[in-house]
């Protein structure tokens, strides 16, 4: 007699949509969330610093009173989530795209955590034939060369940093201060052993120039390789039919915001200040990148629709380990939402490795 694994999940409930969505409700066991609280305590324990006790050594009683019930339980949530999404997807026959939403609408200690999940699905996508256009553009590799010039650019940049550091140093300026005079040629230092440690204990020129052409050559190649991929979706887009839902053109504008803000914010500038420079609203921008933001959505479709026909998917472990880098330097990143992500781009690497392969 089969025995049937229990599921960690129960009251699924699936609602088609408009515009090619699905919400889907139900709960997570209560059996699930107490071995989830208990990863919870463990996971948050390593963060906690209290006093008499190094970081990730307090008593878990110590730190269940320092980030509270309600922190745990939602540390617990994410994470159970993170586990049962996948499982659901694959019992119910669903293939989703893009950034779900998902909304909490139940949790408490010691009972089933109740949720609503919005995502859009895979639309319907007419391929072109991938591997022969594919094997058409991999086929020949394009020559990738550096020349005595952009090495010799390389070096009277290095040579400008040292004579612009220099100039901070002697007129005591600090690194953001440009208040300083124009950096000339016979500002530049020699090129002589002094110049060679400073910059990286090179041996000789010869080995300055080798190493430059080098980094200079990776660059290129990687370059050259990921113009191929971009050529290679293009034409494979071009040859397809594909429909694209509203809330995935919607979910890269967001996406494009996003990053953004996070660029104007590096260089010190408020988005809120920018649209008022520029004059415009921020529906104006979104108006302005549609069509980038259409062009994106197409290629992760159709990265989708290759993974899916192929049956191209990430190792569970591999996800794993990439989530748990991004979480070390995220703390506060939803687990659910970057495990969205790393599958993605995991998939998409993988599905672009498979098209390199027809050549």
């Amino acid at each position: 007699m089969k025995i049937m694994a229990t599921k960690d999940y129960t009251d699924i409930k699936v609602t088609r949509l408009p515009g090619q969505e699905v919400e889907i409700t139900g709960e997570i066991t209560q059996a699930m969330m107490d071995s989830m609280r208990t990863k919870a305590i463990e996971s948050l324990k390593k963060e906690v610093t209290l006093p008499g006790f190094r970081k990730g050594t307090a008593p878990e009683n110590l730190v269940i009173q320092h980030v509270g019930e309600i922190k745990i339980l939602e540390e617990a949530g994410e994470m159970a989530l993170g586990e049962v999404y996948p499982q659901i997807l694959e019992d119910e026959k669903l293939d989703p795209i893009g950034k779900p939403l998902v909304q909490i609408t139940k949790i408490g200690a010691g009972s089933p955590l109740g949720f609503k999940i919005k995502t859009a699905l895979m639309p319907e996508v007419k391929l072109g034939d991938y591997k022969k256009i594919a094997k058409n553009v991999f086929k020949d590799e394009d020559p990738v060369d550096v020349t005595e010039k952009e090495i010799e650019d390389v070096i009277k940049n290095l040579r400008q940093n040292v004579a612009h550091a220099h100039m901070h140093e002697k007129e005591g300026l600090d690194e953001h201060n440009h208040d300083h005079g124009e950096i000339k040629d016979e500002d530049l230092p020699e090129i002589d052993e002094a110049f060679l440690k400073q910059i990286g204990d090179f041996a000789s020129v010869e080995d300055l120039k080798n190493r430059i052409k080098e980094n200079l050559l990776k660059e290129k190649t990687f370059k050259a390789h990921d113009k191929k991929r971009t050529s290679t979706l293009e034409a494979i887009i071009a040859d397809s039919t594909i429909e694209i839902p509203q809330i995935i053109i919607d979910g890269e504008l967001e996406k494009m915001k996003a990053q953004f803000q996070d660029d104007l914010a590096a260089s010190g500038i408020k988005f809120e200040d920018y649209l008022t420079h520029i004059k415009k609203t921020e529906d104006d921008l979104k108006t302005d990148w549609k069509d980038t933001a259409v062009k994106r959505a197409k290629s992760q479709i159709l990265l989708n629709t290759i993974a899916r026909e192929e049956d191209i998917k990430p190792e569970e472990e591999l996800v794993k380990a990439e989530m748990d880098k991004i979480l070390s330097h995220y703390k506060d990143a939803e687990r659910f939402r970057v495990r969205m992500y790393v599958e993605t781009f995991l998939t998409n690497d993988l599905v672009f490795k498979f098209l390199e392969g027809q050549k």
